[in-house]
Formats: structure tokens, C-alpha cells, sequence
């Protein structure tokens, strides 16, 4: 009965998320192996189209215990101008210290909450951490009522005594992962919220929680329960909290709450740290509309519109080596043609104006096609790409291709740079090293 209850449950969330999910194009990073997944009620595994949908209790903050030991669309001739104007608004700035903008810095391009970053990337992140725990931020941060709400998590560590579940679960940027923490009342509580979309809703873990002192917050799990949208009741998580007796409790330290209330870094009793945030920047708001495939235009506004009223100097395309992941186009012939105009894999910017894309298609193969940019006016390139190949090792097979296009470059620092290129499509790059074009 329980297997057929949870077939049937599960049935349902994946028809609101194909319903939710069929006009919207994936990220083109997204790949047909590339599948999100998950487990109903701990032991059933399914598998639906494209998708496998988790819905296991997320771990953040706090060991759960547990109750058992871009893909492209159909080929077209056709090429959709995606011309997006963007608008002039204002938009809130955050405001953080300079060790806090260096986390900030560091966490930018880190995908998965940490769950895909290099050893560079993880390195920067905890030596940014490192600092502002010395500093200390607000004492007793448990005390404070900046603490209280709720908090987004941005970045968790995976040491060895993580649980699968948050190895697996919170590293899913498609959802949306919170905690909740209310300390000053009858009920004090802590509460991980884990958000599958609007549409569909969500899971909430609760705990009550009590202050043991100016760091530390201990908790017992007490209840959860699944809320669907498409549901008018709560399905309650079948963990059962009060047999479990020491495995349901935990602690959680702060190790730092900035003065302004919006980033915090804790540490739970399995060694897992965590960044959290109350707001994000537009940058961060970007990347996170990238992972989860919504929204993503409207960041793209909020950010272009931001550097616009804020004056800063006019950007220019930097040397180095940038990944593209996300393009606003949804219908494309092959992928060589794809891969032409630069809308998979990774983009080189060299010096005296050299541009190279470069594609991994399989067993070592690569795709690569060189050209050269010329800057013809404000934020604007004539691009021509004339020097294809496929290339295997020492190896290379030419290919008699060339392609020209106007680029427009719409934002760009050190780690993201939005475009507009060919045929008007919208891109996102994300800087991966500094890499030289030889």
C-alpha cells in the first residue's frame, strides 16, 4: 500500500512539473544524462521523462535522520530572434563589508551550493569563511534578533559524514533550499524548507529548537510534511521522529552574522558548514535563474539595468577563457551548426582580438573554430569565424565553415558576462580560469 501510495504521488508531482516545464527551454549545460534525482518515501525510485524529481527531507544545518538503515529542441530550419529591451529600473543594492564581498566573490560561478566547484573554487570559499569567523560579526548571534527569518542557503561543504541526502538533494540548484530560524517565541523553531517550484511546492523539516548559548542552537526533529499545490492537504513524511531518540537531535553553531543581517555561516554537528542568505545580489539572482531555468531574462534585465544606473564604466570583452550556460534561443539545427555559433561549450577571448569556441564532443574529440573581433563601437564587435576543425589529439579534420555576427556586450566583470550575438540570441558565460589563447 505504502509503494502504491507513493507511485501515485509521484505520478502526480511529475505531471505538474512537465506541465510547469514544457515551455520553458532547459539550461543548455543540461544534457539528456544529466537528470536531477531523487527518491520517494526512502525506497521507490522512479524515473519520468527528463526528470527525477527528489523529494527526500534536505539536510541543512543538521543531520536528518532517516527511517531505515541545456538540451536543444527538435531540429528546425528555423532560427527565433529573441530581442529583449531592457528597461530602466531600480533595483536594491546590497551592502556588505569587503571580507563579506569576498565570499560573495568567491561563492559567484560555484554551481550545486558547492556540490560542482573546483579545488581553486572551494579553496577561495573557505578562506574568505575563515576571515570573517576570526572577525566574528554580531556576538552572540543567537541572541540576536538578526538572525531571526528566513535565510537561503547559498553554499554547504561535503565532509565524509554527510548524509546522502544532502550530498544528493541540496546539491540540486533546480530547487530552491531554505532554513527558517525563530528563536524569540513560545515555540522556538528551526525549519529547512526545501521550495520545488511555485507551481508545484514544497517540503518543510521542522525542529523545535532551544538556545544552549551565544553560538549554539540545539534541536529535536518533531514533524515534516510534503505541501503540493495540486493537493489540498499535507502529506506527512513518514520518518517516525520519536523512535529515533538521539538520532533526531543535532546542534548548529553560527560562527558569523554580519551587522547588516544578511549572510550568516554556521556549522552543524556532522562538520558541514554553510553560507546562508537572507537576500541575494543580482549576480547571485542570475546564476540561480540560470540553474533553475525560470526567470531568467528578468535577472538578466535587473543586472544590465543596475550597472546602467549605477554609471559604471563601459565594459570590455576580457581575455580568458568563459563557459556558456544559458542562451535565450530554443529551436537550432545540428549541433555543428550549434556549435558554430557559439551556442554550446566554451568561448576563449585571446589577445589582438583572437576568438576561439571550443566544443567536447566525445572520446577526446573536440570542436574548434577560430576567429578574430573587432571593436566598431560602443559595448559592440564585428566577430567573424572562419577556422574550423575537428581535432583529435595532435589531429585535426578542417571543416570549410565561416560565420560572422555582431556582438553586443551587455554586462561583464571578472566572472559573468551577458551578451547579445548571433541571430540576437542572449548569452550567459560564467569565467572558468584565465586562460591564454596560444
Amino acid at each position: 500500500m505504502e509503494v502504491m501510495f507513493a507511485a501515485l504521488l509521484f505520478l502526480l508531482c511529475i505531471s505538474q512539473i512537465a506541465t510547469a516545464t514544457t515551455t520553458k527551454a532547459l539550461p543548455p549545460a543540461t544534457t539528456a544524462s544529466s537528470m536531477l534525482t531523487c527518491t520517494v518515501f526512502g525506497s521507490v525510485q522512479f524515473q519520468s521523462l527528463r526528470i527525477r524529481m527528489a523529494v527526500k527531507a534536505v539536510n541543512l544545518g543538521f543531520q536528518l535522520p532517516s527511517s531505515s538503515p541545456s538540451s536543444f529542441g527538435s531540429s528546425s530550419p528555423k532560427l527565433r530572434k529573441d530581442r529583449l529591451v531592457f528597461r530602466s529600473s531600480t533595483v536594491e543594492q546590497i551592502s556588505f563589508t569587503e571580507s563579506e564581498n569576498s565570499l560573495i566573490e568567491a561563492l559567484i560561478g560555484i554551481q550545486g551550493r558547492g556540490r560542482s566547484s573546483s579545488p581553486n573554487q572551494l579553496n577561495a570559499v573557505e578562506r574568505a569563511v575563515q576571515v570573517l569567523e576570526r572577525l566574528g560579526g554580531v556576538p552572540d548571534p543567537t541572541k540576536s534578533n538578526l538572525i531571526e527569518g528566513r535565510w537561503q542557503l547559498i553554499f554547504t561543504t561535503r565532509p565524509g559524514t554527510a548524509s546522502p541526502i544532502q550530498r544528493t538533494f541540496v546539491g540540486v540548484d533546480f530547487f530552491s533550499v531554505f532554513q527558517e530560524v525563530y528563536l524569540q517565541t513560545n515555540d522556538p523553531r528551526v525549519c529547512n524548507i526545501v521550495s520545488f517550484s511555485d507551481a508545484i511546492g514544497e517540503l518543510k523539516v521542522e525542529a523545535a529548537a532551544s538556545i544552549q548559548d551565544g553560538k549554539r542552537i540545539l534541536f529535536r526533529f518533531d514533524r515534516a510534511a510534503f505541501s503540493f499545490r495540486f493537493l489540498p492537504f499535507k502529506v506527512p513524511y513518514p520518518v517516525p521522529f520519536r523512535l529515533l531518540g538521539d538520532e533526531a537531535k543535532g546542534w548548529l553553531d553560527t560562527t558569523y552574522l554580519s551587522h547588516s543581517g544578511n549572510l550568516r555561516i554556521s556549522r552543524g554537528n556532522k562538520g558541514t558548514t554553510f553560507v546562508l542568505q537572507k537576500q541575494t545580489e543580482p549576480r547571485q539572482r542570475l546564476l540561480t535563474a540560470v540553474s533553475s531555468g525560470r526567470n531568467v531574462k528578468e535577472a538578466i534585465e535587473e543586472l544590465v539595468s543596475l550597472t546602467r544606473n549605477n554609471g559604471e564604466k563601459e565594459p570590455e570583452l576580457e581575455e580568458g577563457e568563459w563557459q556558456m550556460v544559458w542562451n535565450s534561443q530554443t529551436v537550432t539545427d545540428s549541433w555543428i551548426e550549434n556549435a558554430a555559433n557559439g551556442l554550446m561549450g566554451k568561448q576563449i577571448i585571446g589577445k589582438n582580438g583572437r576568438i576561439k569556441f571550443v566544443v567536447d564532443i566525445l572520446l577526446g574529440l573536440k570542436f574548434s573554430m577560430t576567429g578574430n573581433f573587432v571593436k566598431t563601437g560602443t559595448k559592440m564587435y564585428d566577430v567573424t569565424m572562419d577556422d574550423a576543425a575537428i581535432i583529435g589529439g595532435p589531429f585535426g579534420y578542417p571543416m570549410q565553415m565561416e560565420n560572422k555576427f555582431t556582438l553586443e556586450l551587455l554586462y561583464s566583470d571578472e566572472k559573468i558576462r551577458i551578451t547579445r550575438g548571433y541571430n540576437e540570441i542572449l548569452f550567459v558565460h560564467t569565467r572558468t580560469d584565465a586562460s591564454r589563447m596560444n
